[in-house]
């Protein structure tokens, strides 16, 4: 979200490392959690601020080749945010019942 919608949307500068996504484990949960918030309302706020123009925009991003405008960048982002929610959900609930 911080790349696709903070960057190339919403201009913030973020710079993306993403090998180091996969390999960083030096985060505590609640610092997670709060990058998670964090990035969230950013994102939330990028929305609000879009008028009809701005959605059909043209759209580029690295290895987000399918996305040609704006809206389409913003709803597949929505999609695979879901979808990691969704693996967070199952992952703490795995972790629950083996406790």
């Amino acid at each position: 979200m911080n790349y696709y919608i903070g960057a190339q949307v919403a201009g913030t500068g973020y710079i993306r490392h993403r090998d180091e996504e996969f390999t960083d484990g030096g985060k505590s949960k609640a610092d997670l959690m709060r990058d998670f918030d964090v990035a969230t309302e950013m994102v939330l706020s990028t929305i609000a601020r879009q008028t009809d123009a701005d959605w059909v925009s043209p759209y580029s991003a690295v290895n987000e080749p399918e996305s040609e405008n704006r809206f389409t960048a913003v709803f597949r982002c929505a999609g695979h945010a879901y979808h990691h929610v969704g693996q967070m959900i199952y992952l703490q609930r795995e972790v629950l019942k083996n406790q």
